[in-house]
């Protein structure tokens, strides 16, 4: 069980612990419904066995069929606007009551007005637009866009990163957990040590320019390097390069013609206090993807935002999926995008997150199971010490466990950290519960 944990960023579900905490909680619908669930889908570790089943969602919170409430500080990252918004359910009712499907042949209002509120909000000359159907979907057309504009197949990215599960978004992922027994991936994928992300440091500007440098040396040493592929930010853990490191590789792949795409799928739309990222970094890529969140944690919806001259695909189709132009999932998109701004969602991503870390680091003060804090707007994470022979992992996959008894679900990431992600509504009072949530798990699971 250990090898699983420490391997991934998923949501592994195979722990005795999970045996033990269903047994407590489990009613015979539930029982029934898990095991329906077993009997009729693929077995996958990331995913099954699942640990409950749910009845509704609204806000924060989600509700299981027997009648207990979760904070959801997890929500896959889809919820930004919170679950069922409002706004977001009724623009989605409107739009199926006009039009609910455009074929590829044609386009529609929707999708258009869309694109063009993305690309006016993005940075620099991203002006260019493709949507799709999921976020590993938009890592492909980016994939395939680098190919056709700068005539090299070969790209870098960082062990231990993730972004999506197809082969193509694998071979330049790295998680071995994805990779394992694939074969041969994409060919010219290259994966290299992340920076460290230690950014407080005196010697963190030289750090940055040292891990810049050795992106650059495999740029020349391999010689068919076309696009960097990367995460801002290692998402799940929290952990933030110094500032220096992206402008530094930003001037390495202009000297070397390579095309520097981020990966915002998980975070886009103002969780780090900004509606872009990389606008956190004062970095500008040449392609930027987002999904999760734009269709509102209602419409799986995706987006590749490129430099508007790299508008070169004439001969070869980069997406062209089916849902491409979705006008039900674009107008999810379009609300979703109207409550971050109206209600200042990006402003209290900033307030909500730095309250949130105040008070991880109050409970750090009183429980030796809680190490580092880290935090970029609401995304937050906080180590887990070991203890007395009890690898840190074990006691993380405790304190999950112990929350979620007490009504608090999260996400361990990296092992062992505690990956806080609720959504930009989140209150002040639900911060407040989750943290009293926290102090009782920590206190049960040392």
């Amino acid at each position: 069980m250990s090898t699983v944990i420490d391997r991934t960023e998923g949501d592994v579900n195979r722990s005795g612990r999970r045996d033990l905490w269903r047994s407590g909680i489990m009613d015979a619908e539930t029982r029934y419904w898990l095991e329906m669930d077993e009997q009729y889908f693929l077995h996958q570790p990331l995913s099954t066995p699942c640990l409950d089943v749910l009845a509704s969602s609204s806000g924060s919170r989600l509700k299981n069929l027997a009648g207990r409430s979760y904070l959801d500080f997890h929500g896959n990252n889809v919820h930004q606007a919170g679950h069922a918004h409002p706004a977001v359910i009724q623009a989605v009712r409107e739009q199926l009551d006009t039009l609910a499907f455009s074929p590829r042949r044609y386009t529609n209002r929707p999708a258009i007005l869309l694109a063009q509120q993305l690309a006016e909000r993005a940075p620099g000359r991203l002006r260019k637009v493709l949507f799709a159907p999921g976020g590993t979907l938009a890592i492909s057309m980016a994939l395939k866009l680098a190919r056709l504009a700068t005539g090299k197949h070969g790209t870098i990215s960082f062990r231990n990163s993730f972004h999506g599960a197809s082969l193509d978004a694998i071979s330049v992922g790295g998680e071995e957990h994805f990779r394992e027994g694939m074969g041969p991936l994409m060919h010219g994928a290259v994966l290299v040590t992340p920076p460290d992300h230690d950014s407080h440091t005196l010697d963190a500007p030289a750090v940055a320019r040292r891990a810049a440098k050795g992106i650059e040396d495999v740029i020349l040493a391999t010689g068919n390097i076309g696009a960097l592929v990367a995460e801002p930010f290692r998402y799940t853990t929290v952990q933030v390069p110094h500032p220096v490191f992206w402008r530094s590789v930003r001037e390495v792949c202009d000297r070397h013609g390579v095309l520097l795409i981020f990966d915002e799928i998980p975070v886009c739309l103002g969780r780090t206090g900004a509606f872009y990222a990389c606008e956190r970094f004062g970095v500008v890529p040449d392609i930027i993807c987002i999904g999760k969140g734009l269709g509102g944690g209602v419409m799986p919806l995706a987006a590749m935002i490129a430099r508007e001259d790299l508008d070169r695909s004439y001969t070869t189709s980069l997406g062209h999926f089916t849902h491409e132009k979705s006008p039900v999932a674009a107008a999810a998109a379009l609300a979703v995008i109207r409550v971050i701004e109206e209600e200042g969602l990006m402003e209290r991503a900033m307030e909500m997150g730095a309250l949130l870390a105040r008070g991880l680091e109050e409970l750090r003060s009183r429980h030796p199971a809680i190490g580092p804090v880290r935090s970029f707007g609401l995304a937050v994470g906080a180590e887990v010490n070991s203890h007395n022979g009890t690898p840190a992992w074990e006691i993380a996959e405790r304190v999950m466990y112990a929350s979620l008894e007490r009504g608090l679900s999260f996400k361990v990431s990296g092992g062992s950290v505690l990956s806080l992600m609720p959504p930009l509504t989140v209150s002040r009072d639900e911060i407040g519960q989750a943290l009293e949530i926290l102090n009782g798990a920590l206190t049960a699971a040392w």
